[in-house]
């Protein structure tokens, strides 16, 4: 039972749609970091080893910014696969949010940006259809971590 608002359809939809662009984890994690630290340059401030880097080619090779693009993409992984489990999903998206929070102190503003990049290059690689039934994924992801940035006093 899911005590998320998406029901058992839209889990597997949306599950299938993420399959599609976690094949290339790498470098489709990758694809959306550079499209962030191009697009909106100032995250880049978070990221001490990437703040040289101006071009989207140097970015792009960085096995830096390719080693986080992985890990991103990992941990929605896991998200994805638990969420047909709210107390597994939260498990995943409490440690992280706080992480994000206290330690990193990242403007939350920046999960919504991710997931929206994220979306994006899911229509272009696959159409609206994949980028639709992924959209209420990324609004549960967004609003989850939120909530925990809200707990942590942001």
């Amino acid at each position: 039972s899911c005590t998320m608002s998406l029901s058992e359809a839209e889990v597997q939809s949306a599950r299938g749609a993420w399959e599609k662009i976690y094949v290339d984890a790498e470098d489709n994690g990758t694809t959306v970091l550079v499209r962030m630290f191009t697009e909106h340059p100032d995250t880049k401030s978070y990221f001490t080893h990437f703040k040289g880097m101006d071009s989207a080619e140097e970015m792009t090779q960085s096995d830096q910014v390719r080693g986080h693009g992985k890990k991103v993409f990992s941990a929605i992984n896991n998200m994805v696969q638990h969420l047909d489990n709210s107390e597994a999903f939260l498990g995943i998206v409490t440690p992280l949010g706080k992480k994000h929070a206290t330690q990193l102190k990242i403007d939350p503003k920046n999960f919504r940006i991710i997931c929206d990049i994220i979306l994006q290059l899911m229509e272009e690689k696959f159409g609206g259809d994949c980028k639709a039934s992924f959209e209420k994924v990324t609004n549960e992801i967004c609003t989850h971590l939120n909530n925990i940035y809200k707990e942590e006093g942001w």
